[in-house]
């Protein structure tokens, strides 16, 4: 029986599809100094395999960045870091997967700053995280593509959405609403 309790409203749940093909993709994004207290910024990002949602984060980030581009690159490297992770483990389950995997970014400056070493600059304060990303890229392992902001699946872990925006973005990450199970 259906009440008007939170209780009652539809479960949500993830779908795995028997046939997704097994490359990895993932989305990035970050907000800018969101945060109130300490003016920091998130970070969130989702990795698929195949079609699969196998991961996703929304952290804030440990430091200040003085600019969105920053901020875009930090969510960049973190999400470049899980990506790295998760090859290891999908190679200790020998299931193999192609590369590169490509990280999508709605933010041009980040995407341009990765494989570029010439932003001296403009990237001196995180130049750590600059040179991982580009060397992953020079590897092969990565490759960044702009994907706009209005696709920009990430954007439901770091910003608010029109109820709409968000509804799109559940099904995207292959969310389902399914019926409440009786007791």
């Amino acid at each position: 029986m259906f009440c008007g309790t939170l209780k009652a409203l539809p479960i949500g749940g993830l779908y795995y599809a028997s046939n997704s093909g097994l490359q990895l993709q993932a989305y990035c994004d970050a907000d800018w100094g969101n945060c109130q207290m300490s003016a920091k910024s998130l970070t969130g990002f989702c990795v698929f395999l195949g079609t699969f949602l196998v991961s996703w984060k929304t952290k804030k980030q440990k430091t200040v960045s003085k600019s969105f581009a920053e901020a875009e690159y930090r969510s960049v490297s973190a999400t470049t870091s899980k990506l790295e992770w998760l090859t290891h483990l999908l190679q200790d389950m020998h299931i193999l997967h192609s590369l590169p995997i490509t990280l999508f970014c709605d933010d041009k400056a980040a995407q341009h700053i990765a494989p570029n070493p010439a932003f001296h600059e403009r990237t001196k304060h995180i130049r750590i995280d600059c040179q991982y990303t580009r060397d992953k890229i020079l590897e092969g392992f990565l490759q960044t593509n702009h994907v706009p902001s209005h696709d920009q699946i990430a954007d439901i872990f770091t910003k608010p959405l029109s109820e709409y925006q968000h509804q799109v973005f559940c099904s995207r990450l292959g969310l389902l609403n399914s019926p409440p199970i009786p007791p």
